[in-house]
């Protein structure tokens, strides 16, 4: 009887045990599964954020087109950073819900002309490359103490990649379909942007789409990459520099023997009063070598293209986006494409 009532308490123990095991087993997946769902939201509600964002940087950039006249310079509403700042509309839910959301929104924008735009590098019209965007972007590569020759390499992979139109489209439109894209912000590419890459049999040359593609090419380097990473950009068409914009590195490449130290100098010069227009800014190349210089790629005082940086932070998720907008003659702004860093 003894053995018997110890056997019976033991197994009581070993059920209540297994009881307990499977009821915590059910809330723990309970609980795992309400948090995915939390996450779920969170990160949608960061991406809605995100397109609110966009379309104040839309605002923003289509009243500056009015309010400079068309003139893109640093001194612009535009380049004001917005720093960390909590949202409205979370503190008010707080209030009414007695929780603690910790919504804050912070970002930038950037001229993109400001940079050297690789796709430069191919001749309009032509399956070749422009010898003087070869010769800018060697002198670059100089003025941050990299191999020159290396300029080359990079035309002949841009050149290679715009020759097969209907691939390059591909490519790109694969990117950014693989980016993230919210509701109603169409990047700008076609209606299918998948249907053109599948066309595509065969190897194809895929072309730049962003700097660490770079990186493809023989002789770069991750740590070039980081040299290059602010004064170069791809953008999806050709498009002359903004001097109004540009750091002192790419003015320099702009103009043939113009030193970096002249450059900076037009960069304090600028910083007091900005160009007014490619001629204005053509007079102040006159200083230098006994006024023999000139530009020797486009270079101009509006810019069409910029890139919008933003990070939202809600509760225990954080999302950071770079977006490529696009300006038109007349200032409506468009979103080209939204990459998540």
């Amino acid at each position: 009887m003894r053995r018997e009532q110890g056997v019976a308490v033991v197994t009581a123990l070993l059920l209540t045990t297994l009881a307990v095991t499977i009821v915590a087993s059910l809330f723990w997946q309970q609980q795992v599964q309400v948090r995915s769902m939390e996450n779920q939201r969170l990160q949608l509600q960061t991406r809605w954020i995100v397109r609110g964002a966009l379309d104040l940087s839309r605002l923003v950039l289509f009243q500056d087109f009015f309010d400079s006249g068309g003139v893109t310079h640093l001194n612009g509403v535009w380049a004001t950073p917005l720093e960390e700042t909590r949202l409205d509309d979370y503190i008010e839910r707080e209030r009414a819900q007695a929780e603690n959301f910790n919504a804050t929104l912070s970002g930038r924008m950037m001229d993109a002309q400001s940079r050297y735009n690789l796709t430069n590098l191919a001749a309009a019209g032509q399956r070749a490359a422009d010898p003087a965007q070869v010769a800018a972007l060697q002198r670059l590569l100089r003025n941050v103490q990299l191999d020159a020759t290396l300029a080359q390499a990079v035309a002949n992979t841009v050149v290679n990649a715009q020759a097969l139109p209907a691939a390059g489209a591909g490519a790109a439109a694969a990117a950014s379909a693989a980016s993230f894209t919210p509701p109603n912000l169409p990047p700008g590419g076609t209606a299918n942007p998948l249907q053109n890459s599948q066309q595509a049999s065969g190897p194809q040359p895929l072309g730049l789409l962003r700097v660490e593609d770079l990186l493809a090419i023989s002789g770069f380097t991750p740590a070039a990459i980081e040299r290059l990473r602010d004064l170069v950009i791809v953008l999806p068409e050709r498009t002359a520099l903004n001097a109004n914009t540009a750091p002192a590195e790419v003015l320099a490449a702009a103009v043939d023997r113009l030193s970096l130290a002249d450059a900076a100098a037009l960069v304090n010069v600028r910083r007091r009063t900005p160009f007014k227009n490619a001629s204005n800014f053509e007079d102040q190349l006159q200083q230098f070598q006994n006024g023999a210089l000139k530009p020797s790629i486009p270079v101009d005082v509006k810019s069409n293209y910029f890139l919008a940086l933003s990070k939202v932070k809600l509760d225990r998720a954080t999302l950071d986006t770079v977006s490529l907008l696009k300006r038109s003659s007349v200032g409506a702004t468009e979103v080209k494409w939204i990459r998540e860093n």
